[in-house]
């Protein structure tokens, strides 16, 4: 074995420990977050673009005591109520944190107002921990691209990679189309 080779296969545990530990570190980073919730485990889809935002599908009474015992201050709904199969609001603000409901049914609802409505939500609960649901996560990755494009100015890619990171799928192009058209 040349010193090269040596130094090499020496060298490959080391870093895989690290990679490890480093994953290992990013779990209990997040569980310590969510007060030893493992929203990873109870929601799917489940997006966690920063450490304040979550993102994810639709909730049902287990969910949202999930999302209340990891200390949540906000839901934002994103369906209307015919997507629903409980009473979200009183089960929601019955764990005693705050509920906002702001239907977006598909792309005829992806208007310039519904993104402002959205906007004034974020902002009124600006630092707060919020997790924001639709059915899978694309209606969420939608408004906050185009919350990033329409109303932070952000470049197309940078605001459809907003998007993405917090769920978009299907409509992306949809909203690439719409951050097009300038607002």
């Amino acid at each position: 074995m040349t010193l090269h080779e040596n130094a090499t296969s020496a060298a490959e545990p080391n870093s895989v420990a690290v990679i490890n530990q480093s994953a290992a570190n990013d779990q209990n980073d997040a569980s310590a977050v969510d007060n030893g919730i493992n929203l990873e485990d109870i929601f799917e889809p489940y997006f966690r673009p920063e450490e304040n935002t979550i993102v994810c599908g639709a909730l049902d009474e287990a969910k949202v005591a999930a999302l209340a015992a990891a200390g949540v201050e906000l839901v934002l709904n994103l369906q209307p109520d015919d997507e629903l199969s409980f009473d979200e609001r009183a089960a929601v603000e019955g764990s005693g944190m705050a509920y906002e409901q702001l239907p977006i049914s598909g792309v005829n609802d992806l208007k310039q107002l519904k993104i402002l409505a959205f906007d004034n939500i974020l902002r009124q609960h600006h630092g707060k921990k919020i997790a924001m649901h639709c059915g899978s996560g694309n209606r969420a990755g939608a408004v906050m691209a185009l919350r990033a494009g329409w109303l932070r100015g952000r470049k197309i890619d940078t605001a459809m990679e907003r998007g993405r990171s917090h769920g978009l799928t299907k409509l992306a192009e949809e909203v690439h189309n719409r951050l097009l058209v300038p607002r």
